[in-house]
Parts: structure tokens; sequence; C-alpha cells
């Protein structure tokens, strides 16, 4: 199994857009699988149970100890993480100056348009507006294609495209991190160049960091099954069913209602495409409402913290310094550029 930073919901590493030539469909936050909440970061942070008086606290390396701490740290807002990522961005572009090359920051996305969406969408006046996010994975697609890092490196003598490579990533002298993940197959990742420079600025020890992110960002696996059969959950999402129903939407759980909306030729004409974002807002509009109506959100959260706790025994450590390295990141990342607008 390949790393790859898209399933973050992050701007894919710098490195990344590099050997990406071709146009492909990222997978956007949320926007495709089962994923409850958008981002993995707040696997790290969801409230989760095992709660005890403070006149009888657990050791501070328990279970119950470790995911007490989880539940007292609020996950990163979707623009703290954005930030984060702007942050690296910056300072590869930097990087890559002192070397002679030019790098191009991507600031595709307005910060409302980058706002991840999960399994669970409750945000009535987002969807209204952008639907499921259609026409902002068609705006990335387009701004993929005219990825200017990508027409400068290629406009590059063969032998400086080497050295680009060597000073972006480390090329053929970086590091190769691996590490087992947790639900089988190998991630493996290339540490070096500016883009190791970046990250050891803001996260620290490229390893540690590798290791956590890693482990963390692969946890889903392990409980989703167990979440999407959970009866309160399932009774969360008849709920919600019930409810589209009577709006005219008849789909059995919010995946089925997005699959719905991308049924459509990837070439359309304008006319047609405007038909098709306008039936894709009226479904998200009502798969919002309706996730409102029925809580299930909020169920969602709560079951998936009670599944993500089980796993705090084993993975605790892990998601302690993963929540700490982000939470170094962000204090790092705010003095190096401005928030997204």
């Amino acid at each position: 199994m390949k790393r790859t930073d898209a399933r973050h919901g992050r701007a894919a590493s710098p490195a990344a857009a590099r050997d990406t030539a071709a146009p492909r469909r990222r997978s956007r936050p949320g926007r495709s699988g089962v994923s409850v909440l958008a981002a993995m970061c707040a696997v790290a942070s969801l409230a989760l149970t095992g709660c005890t008086r403070d006149t009888d606290r657990p050791h501070p390396t328990s279970p119950v100890a470790k995911a007490e701490r989880t539940r007292q740290s609020p996950e990163l807002t979707y623009a703290e993480d954005l930030r984060i990522s702007d942050a690296e961005q910056h300072l590869v572009k930097q990087c890559m100056a002192r070397h002679g090359y030019r790098f191009w920051e991507e600031r595709t996305l307005t910060l409302e348009e980058s706002r991840p969406v999960g399994y669970v969408q409750d945000d009535v006046r987002w969807a209204r507006t952008h639907g499921y996010g259609s026409r902002i994975m068609a705006k990335e697609d387009r701004a993929r294609l005219r990825n200017p890092n990508l027409a400068y490196r290629a406009s590059l003598p063969t032998a400086r495209q080497s050295t680009y490579d060597t000073a972006l990533d480390g090329g053929r002298t970086a590091t190769l991190l691996k590490i087992e993940a947790p639900g089988g197959g190998t991630i493996t990742k290339r540490s070096g160049g500016c883009t190791g420079e970046a990250e050891k600025k803001l996260y620290g020890d490229p390893k540690t960091w590798f290791r956590a992110d890693s482990t963390v960002s692969n946890l889903r696996p392990l409980y989703v099954g167990k979440l999407l059969r959970d009866q309160e959950f399932s009774g969360a999402v008849r709920d919600w069913s019930r409810c589209m129903r009577r709006a005219g939407h008849p789909y059995r759980d919010p995946n089925e209602a997005r699959q719905a909306m991308r049924e459509h030729g990837t070439r359309q004409t304008r006319a047609a495409e405007a038909r098709t974002f306008a039936a894709e807002t009226r479904t998200a509009t009502a798969d919002a409402g309706c996730a409102r109506a029925a809580s299930l959100k909020s169920i969602g959260k709560e079951r998936e913290a009670h599944y993500v706790g089980e796993l705090s025994a084993e993975y605790g450590d892990a998601l302690d310094t993963y929540r700490r390295l982000k939470r170094a990141a962000l204090a790092h990342a705010e003095q190096i550029v401005p928030a997204r607008a």
C-alpha cells in the first residue's frame, strides 16, 4: 500500500505533484467511500469514553488515560489543517529558491471550497451552494492540468531535472521511510530535499511524524465496518432515509445519494452540466437537512468515538504523538503564512 496525501484532505505534497503527469480524480475528503467524518485527523481527537473523577485519575499510560487525553484535545479545524499545508508549500518555495529553482504555491481553492464533506454532511447552506462539490473537484482537475510546477520541471534540461528532483525531495538520495499499516500492508514515503526540510521545520523529526501520521491515518479500516453496522448509527441512517424519501429522494444512505449524482457522462454540454448540478444541489440540500433532522452527525461522532476508544490501548501513543505534532505544526504555520481566505 503506497501512501498518498489525498486521503487527508490536505493538499498533496509538492513532490507528489511533480510525479502526477496526467489528470486523475483525486479522492477528496469524504467525497468517496464510507468516511463518516471527512478528515482522518478527527480520529485523533473525538470524545472518547472512559472519563474518571479528578480524585481517581488513572495511570498516565493506561488505556483509559490515553482515551481521556484524546477526548480532552479538540481536533484541528479544516482551516487550521489547510494552514499547515500552505505553510509547508511556502517553506518548500523558499528552500527551492535557495537551490536556484522556482516553485509555485498551490492556492486553487478558497477556504469555503476547501471545506471537507464527510459521509455525513449537514451544512445546508454549503450544500445549497456547492452540492456535493462536483464543481470544486472539476476546478481542482483543471488546476492540476495547468500545474506550473510540472510545466517548469518539463522545461528544464534533463540534467537540471535530476538536480531539481534532488532539491525537491531528495531524488535518488532520499531516505525511504517505511511502516506496517495497522490494517495490513506497508506504507512507504521518500523523505529528503526541500519537502523533508519543510516537514522537519513544522513537525520535528520526520520519522516520528511519519510513524504517527501513517498509523493514525490508517486506523479507520479497523473500525468503520463496526460503525456502519452499529445499531444506533444504523437507526439514524434509517431515519435519514425516511426523511429523504419524504423529500422525493429515495436513497438508503448518504453514500448512495452521492453516487447517484455522479451517474452522468464525463463530458457534458454547458446546459447539461447546469441541469446535473441543479439536481446535485437539490439532493445535497435535502441530504444535509435530513442529516440534521436525524442527528446523524452527532450520533456518528459519538459512536465513532466509542470504536476509536477501543483502539486506544494499542494505538494511544500514536494518537497522542499525532495530536501533539499537529498542534506544534499549527503553531509554526501561524508564524509562516496567513489563514486561507
